[in-house]
């Protein structure tokens, strides 16, 4: 089974069990102090997500997998490069994870596969595939079944990976042996806390997805808080920081999947280029990628957040380029685009007064 899934792109896969009980007096808790924002689809299945055999009944185990995601010919210091990038706030950072396919698609498409293979071996059998894809305590599950533990960004680290890799399950209704647990390797680094631009890491393992960039960029609807756009820097979809700076992440592999290949128009794009895309082009330039899924709307409402924050630390010449860029989209016919627009417009101004 393990030389199965590496041929389909895994590194990695592991066994759980069903019973998740200890996990569920901190979901809870999560829960009720509403660190999950406007992801209501968080408290919508109730405890059934600490509990696989009531989300899939007759679900006896659960094999779990990570598949890497860093794209082909990675060069080694790409941590500093991609921090570099936040250095340079003409340009907008898109997550690593969403400037290839979806891995929605390509993880559950490959697990279907593997449960096929396996078919072949055992005969038919009951399961189900996932990949962020359904009210799952993915981490809980990697972390038990031995593909890392636990970060204080509550991401799964790998002494082999780092963190750069998406994880997917296979829920079955047959027994397999769980595979053992990892000891925590983070010691008392801290990094990843102390770098977050926004401070959505409360304490280690616990995190405020209202204060998260990768939440306010993507999950988010509607208006940005207005006292977090100036720590969102130059991100526009996503974000990696507590990923690039942590020191496990110099182990992390580069996929063997052409999918995760950097999509050119997505990276290393300045601002003004990504904010003239009107609503065909983004569809066309997004096609079969995550980033699709946030619409036109959130895509000009990001970037315009990132305009202004550029526009605070522009000289001259550059405030002018940027004010035209945001200036084009002022009447735009979203109120939300308007809004955000008519902030970043005032950074400038802001500037100049001082």
């Amino acid at each position: 089974m393990r030389a199965w899934a590496r041929g389909l792109g895994f590194s990695q896969i592991g066994v759980a069990s069903v019973d998740l009980s200890s996990a569920e007096p901190g979901l809870l808790q999560w829960l009720a102090h509403g660190y999950h924002g406007e992801m209501h689809y968080m408290e919508q299945h109730g405890l059934k997500r600490a509990r696989p055999s009531e989300l899939v009944p007759g679900t006896v185990s659960v094999i779990t997998a990570r598949m890497p995601y860093l794209p082909r010919g990675t060069a080694p210091d790409w941590q500093e490069r991609e921090r570099a990038r936040l250095d340079n706030p003409s340009e907008g950072v898109v997550s690593l994870y969403a400037r290839g396919r979806d891995y929605h698609k390509v993880v559950r498409g490959r697990l279907q596969k593997l449960c096929k293979q396996i078919e072949e071996l055992v005969g038919p059998f009951g399961y189900r595939v996932f990949s962020d894809s359904a009210p799952v305590l993915e981490g809980e599950l990697a972390s038990r079944s031995g593909l890392g533990w636990r970060g204080k960004h509550s991401l799964v680290l790998s002494r082999e990976a780092g963190s750069m890799f998406f994880l997917g399950e296979i829920f079955v209704d047959f027994a397999l042996d769980p595979s053992d647990a990892v000891s925590a390797h983070c010691g008392n680094c801290s990094a990843c806390i102390d770098v977050c631009p926004t401070g959505a890491i409360l304490a280690p393992g616990i995190v405020d997805a209202r204060r998260c960039i990768s939440y306010l960029t993507i999950e988010k609807h509607g208006s940005i808080p207005e006292e977090l756009r100036p720590l969102m820097g130059n991100h526009i979809y996503g974000c990696d920081d507590c990923q690039t700076i942590c020191p496990w992440n110099k182990f992390a592999q580069p996929t063997e999947l052409p999918d995760f290949d950097e999509r050119e128009p997505l990276v290393g794009r300045r601002l003004v280029e990504l904010f003239a895309w009107d609503e065909p082009t983004f569809l066309k330039r997004t096609e079969g990628g995550p980033i699709r899924r946030i619409g036109h709307e959130r895509w000009l409402r990001n970037i315009a957040v990132a305009l202004g924050n550029a526009l605070r630390q522009a000289d001259a010449t550059q405030a002018e380029e940027l004010s035209a860029a945001l200036l084009s989209r002022a009447d735009d016919e979203s109120a939300v685009v308007r809004e955000h627009v008519a902030w970043a417009l005032a950074q400038g101004e802001a500037e100049s007064e001082i």
